[in-house]
């Protein structure tokens, strides 16, 4: 791998750790948090929530963005985005405050996330050095999960909650000033000089926020409230109505074209299928060790690092076994893992531990994890033009990330039901029955997961569509 390639790979993956050790480390805080500033449990569940409505609500808008505007300064200015809203969560003596510090976080979060995966694509192209690149990504996602639980409870503990906005201003404006260092400019591409879709991109953006807002507000509401169900109806139709307007705009947000693609249809349903999963299955099992075994935030969280590791190895190798096996094959067998890990999870005993319980099922999901999320950002991004990557980027992100709300809605919301119809809701055998029968779902949906992977054709990258008023350019350079 080119010295130049291998420093700008290390810097987007280090950015990928900071933004999902955001997500988790704001969960261990958040008890503190509401006892400090008295913040109702409604409202400091919006500490967490709010970050992922602007995230998941702005990833198909930031993926375009990255395909017309220069890559290196929408990254830089997502992570001084990010920074910003770190530094009004710090000072934040309020719930509304920090609520708006926290879809502040979101809104850079989504820029850098889109900007920083295109880069990467347009740096690696496709083959071996892209699948080592995409390892590299789901392997620093893996520790970042586990990371961020750890210095959740540490940095709490030692220096209050306010030290992990702390971490993240000065992780933010250390890994901007190297963005601004080690990524080059863009060089316009072809197909990208059209005007820009400002119908699309407010339909979209408003459509999937809504949507966003609806899902993770059903933990809090419920799945019937008022409140989860008119902005989800709304949320619906307008990304109705931005399908409509897609196909009359000569500079379309999403070109119909591309959708009509099997391959990227298929990959990104695979891809938030498996963070339906697998998103979940950390907090889950985070809950579990807690409340059932006894453990502490920080022990929960050490707990987690095993698993971490195994994501790390076997990231690092899943390009060279892509190359032996196919990438269907590897897709298969990774689902084929993700569902026996979770049905091995679903044993769980009230009276268990963690190493007959937690450790070996939990290790099985370390193999599977990193060969699935490799195997469906290799195939989402296999037919992407130049002029589309960041397009494909902003799919790929917002396949995940609603399948991570999806998949924490869904699956909490099974194992609080199984739990309230036991007869002591609060007992550990009810606990246990509870997030027993979340895994079971999950395995489920992993094994029809499994079902649709075999069916992917993948084949040769598809010209892309024409689109009125473009100019042809150089290709994209955008590391030097």
């Amino acid at each position: 791998m080119d010295p130049v390639a291998r420093r700008a790979l290390a810097l987007l993956a280090c950015i990928q750790f900071l933004l999902i050790l955001d997500t988790a480390i704001i969960n261990v805080a958040a008890p503190s948090i509401g006892a400090d500033l008295h913040i109702s449990p409604a409202e400091l569940s919006w500490v967490a929530n709010a970050y992922l409505v602007t995230f998941g609500g702005l990833l198909l808008l930031s993926g375009r963005a990255a395909d017309l505007l220069d890559r290196r300064t929408l990254l830089v200015a997502g992570l001084g985005v990010l920074v910003a809203g770190s530094i009004a969560g710090a000072v934040a003596g309020d719930a509304l405050l920090l609520v708006a510090g926290r879809a502040l976080q979101g809104i850079g979060a989504a820029a850098a996330a889109a900007s920083a995966f295109a880069v990467l694509i347009d740096l690696f192209p496709e083959g071996p050095e892209r699948h080592k690149a995409l390892g590299v990504f789901a392997a620093m996602a893996g520790a970042g999960g586990a990371t961020g639980t750890v210095l959740g409870g540490v940095l709490t503990s030692w220096l209050g909650w306010r030290s992990t906005f702390g971490l993240n201003i000065l992780a933010g404006l250390a890994l901007a000033v190297l963005a601004a260092r080690v990524v080059g400019p863009t060089v316009r591409r072809r197909g990208a000089a059209g005007g820009f879709d400002l119908g699309g991109a407010l339909l979209s953006t408003v459509g999937l926020g809504l949507l966003a807002f609806a899902l993770v507000n059903t933990g809090v509401d419920g799945w019937t409230s008022p409140r989860t169900v008119v902005p989800g109806v709304a949320g619906v139709l307008l990304l109705g109505l931005f399908a409509v307007v897609e196909r009359r705009v000569s500079a379309p947000l999403m070109p119909p074209e591309v959708l009509r693609r099997p391959l990227l249809r298929t990959a990104n349903l695979l891809s938030g299928l498996a963070q339906v999963v697998l998103f979940p299955m950390f907090f889950l099992i985070s809950v579990h060790m807690q409340t059932v075994l006894d453990f502490t935030p920080v022990q929960g969280g050490l707990a987690l690092l095993p698993l971490s590791v195994t994501v790390i190895l076997v990231a690092g190798n899943t390009g060279r076994v892509i190359g032996r096996f196919g990438l269907r094959a590897v897709m298969v067998v990774g689902f084929v893992i993700v569902t026996a890990g979770l049905a091995w999870l679903s044993r769980l005993h009230p009276d268990g531990t963690f190493v007959g319980d937690v450790l070996f099922p939990s290790l099985l999901l370390g193999v599977g994890l990193p060969l699935v999320a490799i195997t469906t950002n290799v195939a989402a991004t296999l037919q992407a033009a130049p002029e589309e990557v960041g397009l494909a980027s902003g799919l790929i992100n917002t396949s995940q990330q609603f399948g991570s709300v999806i998949g924490l809605a869904v699956l909490s919301g099974v194992a609080a039901a199984w739990t309230l119809d036991s007869a002591d809701p609060t007992s550990d055998a009810a606990l246990t029955s509870g997030f027993s029968a979340a895994f079971v779902v999950g395995a489920v949906l992993a094994l029809v997961a499994t079902a649709i992977a075999t069916t992917l054709r993948v084949g040769a990258p598809e010209p892309a569509p024409a689109t009125a008023g473009t100019n042809a350019q150089s290709p994209d350079t955008t590391a030097h």
